[in-house]
């Protein structure tokens, strides 16, 4: 704690909490705010609770509440959040979650690559901590896994876990080149901002963070939220690959996927076309007839392998300084 002390004095930092149907655990997530912290910003999203009246009523002056007339959801309320903090001037700015699920305790930790130079972006990892893993829901493990592969692809961050964890930290300077339209209002929101962060090339480090699983109830929908993520991780993933490999820069990943999709779609259209010929006239297809269908497929498999390799090769590994005054969105409305 000495250090993120010693520094509050030359950085601000600022706290989010988007706040819905919390009224038993908002007091008790900001009572555990460290007095470091220099702002914390309560964005009730038209909570139907007492959320509000709760807020309202605590005299710490960092807190300010804002509030929405109209539930926007977690990525709405994060964006009012963000704004804020931007207005404010804050440097380095958190998102805890309302509802006592994360430990504060761990904030310090969280804060400390961003501080360091180290990471533009933190967030939690419930899966480097074995202890509270084992009180995870099975459910969500399972849900989590396939979602973090998912969510590899699309975003192009190989290196974290667990993507869905709210807990998380952002340097106002990355925060400020990023364009809030193309940041999702649902509970993909942590999850488009991990895909819009890789444009900038920001460096996103994992952070070992155990969960605090308590009796509340998820008001996910999960078959639901399972389309919603499904589709948005598709549509990023094609995106992503098309500004990074082909409309920014052309690389050997960029020659693996051409070559890997060509080669494969060639094999796969002669192998169905060779095989309807032969069951038409009744006369199997020859061994040359084979290898030209399945060569090709083999060589698109080791060619796609290859530029999934390249593409992990190439996470952003050093923080890079930009020039806020051209790269800063004038989306944010500061």
């Amino acid at each position: 704690m000495d250090k993120q002390g010693s520094l509050s004095n030359k950085i601000k930092f600022g706290v989010i909490i988007p706040a819905y149907r919390v009224e038993k655990q908002i007091l008790g997530v900001i009572a555990g705010i460290p007095e470091w912290v220099d702002s914390i910003i309560v964005v009730n999203d038209s909570s139907p609770d007492a959320t509000y009246e709760k807020v309202l009523s605590i005299s710490d002056p960092r807190v300010q509440l804002l509030s929405h007339t109209k539930n926007q959801g977690v990525g709405g309320a994060m964006l009012t959040g963000y704004n804020h903090a931007l207005k404010l001037g804050m440097d380095i700015i958190a998102k805890v979650d309302g509802d006592g699920q994360m430990d504060i305790n761990y904030l310090p930790l969280l804060i400390e690559p961003i501080i360091e130079g180290k990471a533009d972006y933190t967030k939690g990892n419930r899966f480097l901590h074995p202890i509270a893993l084992q009180k995870m829901p099975f459910l969500r493990m399972i849900g989590n896994l396939a979602l973090t592969f998912m969510t590899k692809l699309a975003s192009g961050y190989w290196n974290i876990f667990d993507p869905t964890n709210g807990f998380t930290a952002i340097s106002a300077e990355k925060l400020l080149a990023l364009n809030p339209k193309h940041l999702s209002n649902n509970y993909f929101f942590e999850i488009s901002i991990l895909c819009e962060l890789r444009k900038l090339n920001a460096v996103v480090e994992d952070v070992s963070i155990p969960a605090i699983y308590q009796d509340e109830k998820s008001s996910i929908k999960i078959p639901r939220e399972f389309f919603i993520f499904s589709a948005n991780l598709f549509t990023r993933f094609f995106k992503r690959i098309f500004y990074q490999y082909f409309l920014y820069d052309f690389t050997a990943t960029s020659f693996y996927l051409v070559s890997g999709s060509i080669l494969g779609f060639f094999g796969l259209i002669w192998g169905i076309l060779k095989w309807i010929h032969s069951t038409q006239t009744g006369i199997p297809a020859t061994t040359g007839t084979v290898l030209i269908a399945v060569l090709p497929i083999i060589l698109a498999i080791q060619f796609l392998v290859q530029a999934v390799a390249q593409d992990i090769a190439e996470v952003p590994t050093k923080v890079q300084k930009i020039n806020t005054h051209l790269t800063k969105n004038k989306e944010w409305k500061r």
